[in-house]
This record gives C-alpha cells, structure tokens and sequence, in this order.
C-alpha cells in the first residue's frame, strides 16, 4: 500500500511542477464589438444619459398584493435551522415586515442619493452609478478611477455603505477614488442580452468599453464573486488598461491549483501555512461543503429560465432563494439558527433593498442566466479564467468566503500579487458586510500599486 501511495505522490508532485512551469499559455482574442441588443438595425447612441430609479406605484401595489396572498409554508423540521434551507417560520415575518412596514419611497431615494446614468455599450442600456468625489479645485489631490463590480446575488445596493469610504479623502493619502459602479448586464437597472453567449468573459468586454466610453483608459478594478471573474479577466484581456486589481474572492482555477490542492492533503506544508491548514484541509469537509451549498449553480448554469419563472411569479419565493444566500454564505455557522442571523451583519431593510432591485427590474432569470453563459461550450472557446495575471494585483482572504486557496497557490496565478491580508472578520459579501475593513484594505493596495508606478516611471526615466 506504502508503494502505491509514493508513486501516487510522484504522479501528483510531477504534474504538479509541470503545470506551475509550463510556457504561459497566451490570452483568447475575444471580439469587443459583439452585438448583444434586440433591434436587427442599431445606430448606437453614445450619449452618457441620466438615470434615476423611478418604480410605478402599481409595481408596489402588486408586489404587496402577491405578499398577501402567500400561502401558508408548511412548518420547518425541528430544530433543523436554514440546513435545508430557509426557515419557513421565519420568513413569514419577513414577509409581513416587507408587506406591512417596508417603505420602498424612501428607500428608493436612498438608492438615488448617488448620480446615477446609462449608456448603450454593444446594444444593451448599462446602468451604472459614477460617483466623483468632493475635493477643492485647487487640490493636489490625484483622482484614480475606480470600477466597482458586484456578483449574484448582489446588485449595486452592496455599494451603498462603502462609497463615502472610497470618495472621502484621507489626510495622509495623496489621491482619492472617482467611483463607476454598473449593474451588470442582465442585473437590475441594465439591459439583458437578447440572445445566447454573454458569458462573465463578454461581460468584461462590455464593461471595459463601458470605462472607455467615460472616458477612463487606465483604472483601477475591485470586484467579488463574479466581479472577482471580470475584474481577473480585465487583467488578462487588458493588462495596459487596468492599473490594478483588487479582489475579495481571488481564485486560481488552472489545473495546477488542484493538483497542488490535492497534494497538500498528503503534505500540507507544501501548499498552506499551519497558521491556515484548517481553511483548505481536511478536503472531505471542505469539498462536502462546497457540494452542499453549490446547488444553485447547477441548477443556474443548465435551467435558469426555468427556476426563473417559479421567482419571478412569486415575491416569497424570491426573497427565500436570495436571503438564504445572504444568510450562509456571509458565514457557515449561521445556517444553525433559527433566524439564518440575518441581521448580525445587515439590517432588513438593506436585505429587501436588493431584493427590491430583482423585483422591480424583473431580472432574477436574466442574473442567472451568467451562469449559463459562463459554463457553455461558446464561452469555453474564449475561456480566460485560468490565465496568468500580470497585472498588479491584491486579494483580501475574509475567513468566511465559500471557498478558500493559500496564498501560495495564489501566486500560480496572480503573478504580481502586491498584498494578501487574511481578514479578521466577514465573509462572501465583504463591501456590504465590513465596507470599512474592505476600504482599508483597497486603499493600502492602491498606496502600494501608486508607489511601485512611480519606481517604474522613475527607473524608465534613469535608463534615458
């Protein structure tokens, strides 16, 4: 048996080594003018056009009447808290709350204190916010831009609480951000693709063009969840554009990483610290979690029209299949409770602001819909996920994200990794769980990525 398990290891430590040293591989050349919209004849306006979240009083009106009407859930198991998923008990008080005391006319003006517009990038309306900050005309203060990206089942309503943390500025920092942040094409307030291919990989396209129609050529990205993909994939498509990126789900999918993953279940010091072991290993509980919670994705990447239809029809439903998400993947523990400890990081009306976002727009199967798109054979032709990465990069480890990868493993991929901090608290939804921890952590990335620029011009300038 020892023998058998040596030349297992041989096998695993070669292919290994092979896959970390083997020649890198060079990027698809993806089109970046494919036409998403629905008119067969399209003269596209490039006019940046207000935006203003505006919902008919109608749209509200059904919404409660269709609260109202829910019928009644049958009783959760005892003592089974959100394992099988959300507790029907307590989802009928959110749904009473959302009924009866849920006031969307001032939450909707919330979600419009920040200027908000829409432009027509390859024949879809995107829907984004662009937020500049307040500094005098006469500082020397230096505005970076910063593209903001959210994920599913997100929207912009993540945003909400960290964008005076980023267009704020901080006394001992020379620069500030200049904030754009886009619904997602298919998300919300942005317009949905009218035909199949519109993968995370195209959605990069569209939001690169989208920076470029504002007139930024060089900026910043932060992203999680699939933000965390098209913020990677900036990287790979556009590594003169994107100055740096930082993300709050880094993740190495190139063969390697597994091997080495696998590997590091025999011998672990060879992939992640002892301070951090129990974060990957022991991989029987790790990959059992991941196969209890990664349903929904199968579901969403082979028949997202058809559980669409089920939570478009119905408000209760809806919010069960979102705020269940929002429940266990901000940290594992809390699917033990009753409640789902909803409220230990957001409060309810923050919860129903995103889960409004889906109502209203009618977008929840046109959200999942990426997922499709990500995972079909026409993405996988121009696939860019298990690229190297060269531009300047940070990756923010919050201890309660769905999955975890040493920084070791890490660095396969992000080749010019400039900081990985292991964060003290919060997890999958890190800019509306902790929005200062993860503005920190954006700011001493920037610092770092600012500094080794000016090395570079300066270096450059000294060899002339």
């Amino acid at each position: 048996m020892w023998k058998f398990t040596l030349l297992l290891l041989l096998l695993i430590y070669g292919a290994a080594r092979y896959w970390s040293n083997s020649e890198n591989p060079k990027a698809p050349a993806v089109p970046d003018d494919q036409y998403w919209g629905t008119r067969e004849s399209y003269s596209e306006d490039k006019t940046i056009r207000p935006f203003e979240i505006d919902v008919k009083q109608e749209v509200i009106d059904d919404l409660k009447m269709r609260l109202s009407r829910t019928q009644s859930l049958r009783k959760p198991l005892e003592d089974i808290g959100w394992i099988y998923g959300v507790d029907s008990e307590h989802l009928q008080t959110v749904l009473e709350y959302w009924r009866t005391k849920y006031d969307w006319t001032k939450r909707q003006s919330l979600l419009n204190k920040y200027s908000q517009f829409e432009t027509s990038i390859q024949g879809l309306d995107i829907h984004f916010y662009h937020v500049k900050p307040r500094i005098l005309e006469d500082s020397s203060i230096r505005v970076l831009p910063l593209l903001l990206v959210h994920g599913w089942p997100g929207s912009i309503v993540e945003f909400q609480k960290i964008i005076p943390l980023l267009t704020i500025p901080r006394d001992d920092r020379d620069f500030v951000f200049e904030l754009i942040i886009p619904s997602l094409p298919g998300y919300g307030f942005s317009d949905a693709a009218a035909r199949p291919g519109l993968g995370s990989t195209q959605m990069t396209i569209v939001l690169k063009n989208l920076m470029s129609r504002l007139g930024f050529e060089k900026f910043y990205a932060q992203g999680g969840d699939a933000g965390s993909v098209i913020t990677a994939n900036m990287g790979v498509l556009y590594p003169e554009s994107v100055l740096g990126i930082h993300s709050n789900m880094c993740q190495n999918n190139a063969p390697s990483a597994y091997v080495w993953t696998i590997l590091g279940a025999y011998i672990p010091s060879l992939v992640v610290s002892n301070e951090h072991w129990s974060k990957m290993y022991p991989l029987s509980y790790h990959w059992s979690r991941l196969f209890e919670e990664f349903g929904y994705l199968h579901v969403q990447a082979t028949k997202p029209d058809t559980v669409g239809i089920a939570l478009t029809d119905s408000p209760a439903g809806l919010a069960a299949y979102i705020l269940e998400k929002f429940s266990t993947w901000t940290n594992p523990e809390y699917r033990f409770n009753k409640d789902g400890r909803l409220l230990e990081k957001f409060t309810i009306d923050e919860l129903l602001d995103n889960v409004m976002v889906y109502w209203v727009t009618n977008s929840i199967t046109t959200t999942m819909r990426l997922y499709a798109e990500t995972f079909n054979i026409a993405h996988l032709m121009f696939q860019t996920e298990m690229f190297p990465i060269y531009t300047p990069t940070a990756c923010a480890l919050f201890p309660h994200e769905i999955t975890y990868q040493s920084e070791s493993l890490l660095r396969f991929r992000y080749r010019n990794l400039l900081q990985v901090n292991h964060m003290p608290r919060g997890g999958h939804f890190a800019a509306f769980e902790e929005p200062k921890l993860l503005a920190d952590d954006v700011w001493s990335f920037v610092t770092l990525a600012e500094a080794k620029r000016t090395l570079e011009k300066t270096s450059k300038s000294t060899e002339l």
